[in-house]
C-alpha cells in the first residue's frame, strides 16, 4: 500500500520545476495544512539524510519542489552544458538587483534609474529564468511589468523576497566604507 510520504514524493516529482503548492498537496493528499507540513519535514530529513540521493525538497513562497542537491551540480551541470558564461555581467546583476527591489517594474523605470538601455540584459535575465514579465502597466504603451522568479530566490538561497538584505543596511555600508558590496553573497555560496 502506498504511503501519504510516498504520494507526496510522487506529485512533487510530477510537478518538476515548477513546484506545487501547500495548498494543492492539502488537496491531492487530502490531508490537513499540518499533516502536509509534517509530510514535507519527513522527506527533507530522509532526502539529506540519503547519502545516496541526489535529491532535496526546497520550500519556495509556499511553493515545494524537488532539486538537486549542491553536491551533484558538476554533473548536473554537465548535461546541461548551456553555451553561455555562468557569471552575468555587471550590468545583469544591477538590473536584477533593482527588479529585486523595485518590483513590478518596467524597462523604461529601470532605464531611468540605471541612465541607460537596458532592454538586452533583461532579456539575458529572461531567457535565465531570473524575471520575468508579469503583466502591463496602465499606461501609455502599456509596458511590461517585471519580477523575479521563483528561480531567483533559489538561485540566491532565499526562500521569500523578504530575505533579501535590508538595502539600507548597504547604503550605510557605502557611506562608511567606498568599497563594492555583493549583494547576492555570491563569494559566500561559491566557497561553500
Amino acid at each position: 500500500m502506498m504511503t501519504k510520504l510516498a504520494e507526496l514524493e510522487a506529485l512533487l516529482y510530477i510537478a518538476g520545476d515548477d513546484g506545487i503548492s501547500k495548498e494543492s498537496l492539502e488537496n491531492l493528499l487530502k490531508l490537513s495544512q499540518t499533516e502536509v507540513d509534517t509530510l514535507l519535514q519527513q522527506l527533507t530529513q530522509k532526502l539529506s539524510a540519503d547519502s545516496s540521493s541526489g535529491l532535496t525538497l526546497l520550500q519556495i513562497n509556499n511553493n515545494c519542489k524537488l532539486a538537486t542537491k549542491p553536491e551533484v551540480s558538476s554533473t548536473v551541470e554537465k548535461y546541461f552544458q548551456k553555451d553561455v558564461s555562468k557569471t552575468l555581467s555587471q550590468s545583469a546583476l544591477e538590473i536584477l538587483s533593482i527588479v529585486a527591489y523595485r518590483q513590478p517594474i518596467t524597462r523604461v523605470e529601470i532605464d531611468d534609474i540605471r541612465g541607460v538601455n537596458s532592454s538586452g540584459a533583461i532579456q539575458t535575465l529572461i531567457w535565465r529564468g531570473l524575471i520575468k514579465a508579469s503583466g502591463k502597466k496602465d499606461a501609455p504603451g502599456h509596458p511590461n511589468l517585471y519580477i523575479t522568479t521563483d528561480y531567483f530566490l533559489q538561485y540566491f538561497g532565499y526562500q521569500s523576497l523578504a530575505d533579501l538584505p535590508v538595502i539600507e543596511d548597504f547604503e550605510d555600508d557605502l557611506a562608511v566604507e567606498d568599497e563594492e558590496v555583493d549583494l547576492f553573497d555570491r563569494n559566500q555560496k561559491e566557497e561553500e
